[in-house]
C-alpha cells in the first residue's frame, strides 16, 4: 500500500520475540495502555484526536514506562458504535490519518521500546462493509449472503424473528431487510447494534479473509491483536432458541451452553488465528476479550495454541471488597494448568473511571447503569484508584491501563443528551446513557 513496513520487534529482542535482558516473552508481564484515538489526542485542531497526536506523546507513554499501547478500532467506520462497526480491515479511519500515519507511529513506537497492538474487530463488521453490502445485492439463497447470518423469518407472513436470541444493546438480535423488490424480506443476525451484521465464522471465505487481515497488519510490524468480543464469533448451526431462564438481559458471564455465546468451535478460529501469529518472528501476541463463565471457561481460550492472553471480566466487575482477592485466587489457580498469565484490568472505554466508581456506594461495575449519575465521595474514590492501580501493577502478570487512569481522571457524565453517540443510549429508549 506504498509503505514500508516497520521493524518486526523492538530492539533489543530476539527473533523469537524473548528479551534479552529477561529471558521472557514480554507479553507475559507487560504493562500496555489503551489509547482510544478520538479522545486521546488531536493533533491537526479539528477537535479528534488521531495518530499525529498519539505519535507526539510517545515520549510520554515512555517516560510513563508502559510496555505496549493498545490503540482501539482506527479503521475506517462510521461510528455507530465507536469504530466497532468496520467498513475497511486495511487502512485508517480519515479522522485519524492514513497508513503512512500508521507506518509513522510504528517506526516512532518502536524507537521508543513501545509495542502497538491493535484492536481487530471480526465477530460483525459495518452495514456500510462491501461485503455486506454484497450481501443485500445478492439476495436470499447466495453465495455473498452466506458470509452473514441471513434467515427467512418465522411466522405466516416472515413477520417474526428467526430465533429468540438477544442483542447486547436490547431487543432482538435480528434485523428484516427491504429486498430490491422493496418487500420486506430475510433477517440477518446483530450481536450488537443493528449496524453490526455478524459475520458467519464457519463460512471458508470468512477465514480466508481474516487470514489475510492478520498478515497485512503483521507484516506492517504490528506486535498484537486484541481479539474483540471473542466468544461470540461461533454460533451453534442449527441457531436454536437460547435458554434465557427468567432473566432475559445480555449477561454473558452467567451462560453455559448458549448456542450464540462461548460456542466450542470459537476455539478452533482462535487456533488458526495463533498459527498466523506464530508464523511472524517477534513474538507476535493475540489478547482476547472473552466475557465467560468463570475462570474455568476463560483458561480454554488461554491454551498453548489458542490467545496468550485475556482481560479478566471477573476481576474487572469485582467491587472494592474482599471478593477481589477471591478472584485473584480463582484466576491464578485456573491459569496455571495452562501455563497463562493473568491480565490484569481494572478500566476500558466500556467501563466507568475508578476515580468515580469507587467513589460511589456501589464499587462493582456490574450495574454500572443504575448508578450513572448518583453522588460520588471524590477523594475517597481517587485514593481507591490509586490503591487499586498498585495492586494490578504489583500482581503476577501483565496488567492494561486505560488513558488518564494513572492521572486519577473522573468520569465525564453531563454530556448534554443531543450529543449522545452511544447506541446503547437509543437501543434503551433512552434510559442508560452509555460510553460517551
Amino acid at each position: 500500500m506504498g509503505t514500508e513496513s516497520a521493524p518486526s520487534r523492538v530492539a533489543g529482542e530476539t527473533a523469537g520475540g524473548v528479551s534479552q535482558a529477561s529471558g521472557r516473552q514480554w507479553w507475559r508481564d507487560a504493562v500496555i495502555y489503551e489509547v482510544y484515538p478520538r479522545s486521546f489526542q488531536d493533533s491537526n485542531g479539528d477537535g479528534e484526536g488521531d495518530l499525529g497526536g498519539l505519535r507526539a506523546r510517545l515520549p510520554y507513554l515512555a517516560d510513563l514506562g508502559v510496555d505496549a499501547i493498545w490503540i482501539a478500532p482506527w479503521f475506517p467506520s462510521p461510528m455507530a458504535d465507536g469504530g466497532y462497526d468496520v467498513t475497511d480491515y486495511c487502512d485508517i479511519h480519515p479522522l485519524f490519518g492514513t497508513l503512512d500515519d500508521a507506518a509513522e507511529l510504528l517506526a516512532a513506537a518502536h524507537e521508543h521500546q513501545i509495542r502497538i497492538v491493535i484492536d481487530m474487530v471480526a465477530n460483525h463488521t459495518s452495514v456500510e462493509h462491501p461485503w455486506f453490502e454484497a450481501a443485500l445485492r445478492a439476495g436470499p439463497g447466495s453465495a455473498e449472503r452466506d458470509w452473514f447470518f441471513f434467515r427467512d423469518g418465522r411466522g405466516e407472513n416472515g413477520d417474526e424473528p428467526p430465533n429468540n436470541w438477544i442483542s447486547a444493546f436490547g431487543g432482538s438480535a435480528w434485523e428484516r431487510v427491504i429486498e430490491a423488490d422493496g418487500a420486506p424480506g430475510q433477517w440477518y443476525l446483530h450481536t450488537f447494534a443493528p449496524e453490526q451484521p455478524d459475520l458467519n465464522w464457519r463460512n471458508p471465505g470468512v477465514l480466508e479473509a481474516f487470514d489475510d487481515i492478520l498478515r497485512f497488519w503483521f507484516d506492517r510490524g504490528v506486535d498484537g491483536i486484541r481479539v474483540d468480543a471473542a466468544p461470540a464469533f461461533a454460533k451453534e448451526a442449527d441457531l436454536r432458541d437460547a435458554d434465557y431462564g427468567d432473566d432475559v438481559r445480555f449477561l454473558a458471564a452467567n451462560w453455559v451452553d448458549n448456542p450464540h455465546w462461548d460456542v466450542d468451535y470459537v476455539h478452533d478460529i482462535l487456533r488458526r488465528w495463533r498459527a498466523v501469529a506464530d508464523s511472524y518472528p517477534g513474538d507476535r501476541m493475540l489478547v482476547g476479550e472473552a466475557v465467560v463463565n468463570g475462570s474455568e471457561r476463560l483458561s480454554r481460550y488461554l491454551r498453548s495454541d489458542e490467545l496468550h492472553t485475556a482481560f479478566n471480566f471477573q476481576f474487572l466487575k469485582a467491587g472494592w471488597d474482599a471478593g477481589m482477592r477471591d478472584v485473584i485466587d480463582a484466576t491464578m489457580e485456573a491459569l496455571a494448568p495452562v501455563g497463562a498469565p493473568a491480565t490484569w484490568v481494572l478500566a476500558s472505554h466500556d467501563e466507568p473511571r475508578l476515580a468515580t466508581r469507587y467513589g460511589r456506594a456501589r464499587t462493582s461495575s456490574i450495574h454500572i447503569a443504575d448508578d450513572e449519575g448518583a453522588p460520588w465521595d471524590r477523594d475517597l474514590g481517587l485514593r481507591r484508584a490509586r490503591a487499586a492501580t498498585l495492586l494490578i501493577l504489583a500482581l503476577p502478570g501483565g496488567a492494561y491501563l486505560y488513558q488518564g487512569e494513572e492521572l486519577g481522571l473522573p468520569e465525564i457524565e453531563d454530556i448534554p443528551d443531543d450529543l449522545l453517540q452511544d447506541p446503547m443510549w437509543t437501543r434503551s429508549e433512552h434510559q442508560i446513557r452509555g460510553r460517551d
